[in-house]
Parts: structure tokens; sequence; C-alpha cells
């Protein structure tokens, strides 16, 4: 019975080993995935902010500006490209827009972004632009890759339409977190003013364009990350625009918007629950259960053995007292043979 049980434990713990390393090579990077139909919504403030004034020409300090960051997953868009390609895909229509202290619309930047529903490298197709303009990306956007690693990445930057390596700085711990800090820097740059101007400036791109006006911009981004699932916690930029003139002009560059961009403290708290719960299930197929199951698996092996054991020990006891038995009824059927020999025949 006992060698019954030691072989059942042997399979259990063959089944439970090799079940651990499957969820972790096999199952994890299939079932791991970002949603292609999620929704999420971002806010964040520039409470002490300088503000162009176009009627002016002119920057006006001490503003509060706004900035909303919307994406949407277009899940029809997957679905087309997964049927005609194969490949699970993330589609999100994206829409950055800007608010001043008004309340209206400053500028506003759509975007359309695909990358591998697993991998979060770029996939180049279903419309991928930035404010109309066709491109190709390179590196990644918005998210981490599941499983980020303590390196720089290429990120994207939808102003200069390019990308650029996002260092990485070290561990921290935020918000009972251990996270991953990103900084990524870009100089000075000439990049294209937003076809959606403010509501109320009658010149448009193309006019600005025509007048040799040029739209300058620089910021320093930072980034701290989730490590399990890739999805930032927390996001500041050290944000700055200029409107620059021709030469001939001799004006001075004006400020179109410099301020510290931050995320709003309850969007942040939200994020945070989100990342939280996500990672947990990340965890379960990433680290605990590989890890889990083979260690008990080990465990049961043990088992095995301790009661393979067991079994032996006792087998071996039975036999030793089994020995003594048999030789006291050799030597007692001996006596009664010896006492039958030596016994006189009864009489006639």
């Amino acid at each position: 019975m006992r060698h019954r049980l030691s072989l059942v434990l042997v399979a259990l713990a063959a089944f439970f080993a090799v079940f651990g390393v499957m969820l972790r090579v096999w199952v994890y990077p299939r079932v791991v995935a970002v949603p292609d139909n999620q929704y999420q919504a971002v806010v964040l403030e520039a409470k002490d902010a300088t503000l162009i004034d176009y009627s002016r020409m002119a920057g006006v300090p001490h503003q509060h500006v706004t900035i909303v960051q919307t994406l949407k997953g277009d899940a029809a868009a997957a679905e087309a490209e997964k049927r005609r390609s194969g490949r699970d895909v993330v589609v999100w229509d994206g829409l950055s827009y800007v608010l001043g202290n008004d309340g209206k619309r400053l500028s506003a930047i759509p975007e359309v972004y695909v990358f591998d529903a697993r991998s979060q490298e770029p996939v180049h197709c279903c419309g991928e632009s930035v404010d109309g303009e066709a491109l190709s990306r390179i590196g990644v956007e918005y998210k981490f890759p599941f499983d980020t690693q303590p390196r720089d990445y290429q990120y994207f930057d939808p102003q200069t339409r390019a990308s650029a390596p996002i260092h990485y700085k070290g561990t921290q711990q935020l918000d009972g977190l251990t996270v991953y800090y990103f900084e990524q820097t870009i100089p000075w740059t000439r990049v294209p003013f937003p076809k959606a101007m403010p509501d109320n400036v009658a010149i448009t791109p193309v006019q600005i364009d025509a007048l040799g006006y040029q739209r300058w911009y620089t910021t320093v981004r930072k980034f701290w990350v989730d490590p399990v699932t890739g999805a930032p916690i927390n996001g500041e930029e050290a944000h700055n625009e200029q409107l620059r003139f021709p030469a001939a002009s001799g004006m001075a560059p004006v400020t179109i918007f410099s301020g510290e961009v931050k995320i709003r403290p309850d969007y942040r708290a939200s994020a945070l629950a989100l990342v939280k719960s996500q990672r947990t299930l990340v965890l379960m197929l990433s680290t605990y259960l590989p890890w889990g199951l083979p260690l008990f698996g080990v465990g049961l092996l043990g088992l095995a053995f301790v009661a393979e054991g067991r079994g032996r020990r006792r087998a071996e006891v039975l036999t030793a007292e089994s020995v003594p038995l048999a030789d006291a009824d050799e030597d007692r059927r001996a006596g009664d043979v010896t006492a039958a020999q030596g016994t006189p025949a009864a009489p006639l």
C-alpha cells in the first residue's frame, strides 16, 4: 500500500513541476495581453503655467492649464487585423487636448496607435497616424511592455513624430510598489502646429507656415513604471513650447506653453488601484504559480521518499520478527522427533 502511495506522490510531483514550467513558458506569453477594447482617460494639470495670448502675441504667466488624454480601443479594427494577419493587436484611438483657464480648447492632437497585444511592439497598420499624418512608430508609447526590464527603451514622442531613448534611472518605492524610474529629454526641436488651433484664433496652421512662423518644443518626460504590467503609475513633464519668427523680423520668441505637467491626484489614485489589481493576476501566471507549483512538487517528492522509506523499514521489521518464530517452531518440531525416538515401545 505504501509503495502505491509513493508512486502516486511521485507522479503528482512530476505533474506539478511540469505544469508550473508550462504556465511560465507557454501559458503566460499567450494569455497575458492588453485587451483590445480598453478605454482610459487621464487628466493632467499645470497649475502655474505660461500660456500664449495670440491676440497680443505674448506669453501670459500664472495660468491653470488642463490636459486630457483619452485612449479608446477600436476592437473592430483589431479584429479585422487579426483576421488579415493572424496577429493579436490593439488599436488605440488617442486624443490629447489642452484646456485653458476659461475651459476653452487650446489645441487637440488625435492619434492612432497600433501595437502587439503581448509584446507591445508597434504594428504598422489600421491607419497608424498622429494628427492625421501617417507614420511608422518605433518603440513604445503610453505603456511599457509586460515584464519591463531595467534598461533603456525607445519611446515615441507625438510632438516630434519620432522616437528617442527613454533612460532607466533606477528602482524606487512609490505608493507601496517597487517601480522603475525612466526619464527622457527631448531637446529643442521644430515641430508642426496642431491642425486644431484655439477656438478664438482665426489663423490656420497653413497661414502660420506661410508667414514663416515656427513652433519649437522641448520636454523632460518622467515615468514611474510598474515592471510587472508595464503601466506607468505616475508621470510628469517639464513642457516648453515657443513661437519663433523669421530672423528678419527681429522679434524674440514668444512662449506658447511652459509648465510642469503632473497627473491629477484622483486620476493617479485610480491608475494605482487598477495597476495593483492587474499585477496580482499577472504575477499569478508569471511568478507565483510557476515557482510555487514546482516547489509543491518537490514537497510531494519528499513525502514519496518518506513513505517509501517507512514502508521498507516496516517490511524489514516484520521480516526480522518472523525469523525467531520460525526458529522456535523448528526447535519444537525437532524436540518432538527426539522425544518420540527415545520413548520405549509399549508391551504387547
